[in-house]
């Protein structure tokens, strides 16, 4: 089951958080510092209607969505050397 979690998660993540944060909201208030986050994610996933598709100011949404992701990835990228027993990359 916990495999099969996983491939649903990284196909629908947004999706993944959300049951996540039903079954578990102690892991999801640990990862982030606010409800505010993970409700925004869940929003934009809310965006798209299946047989329309995007129009108009959805793609600003989900343009502002992407760029929020990868400042996210941009920020864990810098704090990953913080974790204890990792060593420092090289590169």
């Amino acid at each position: 089951m916990g495999c099969l979690f996983a491939i649903f998660g990284g196909l629908f993540p947004r999706l993944a958080v959300f049951i996540l944060w039903i079954a578990r909201p102690e892991r999801v208030d640990a990862a982030f510092s606010t409800w505010l986050w993970p409700l925004l994610g869940i929003i934009f996933l809310l965006l798209y209607t299946p047989g329309r598709g995007l129009s108009g100011w959805d793609w600003f949404w989900v343009v502002l969505a992407a760029l929020l992701d990868i400042g996210h990835w941009g920020a864990s990228a810098t704090q990953r050397n913080q974790i204890p027993g990792r060593r420092a990359s090289e590169a």
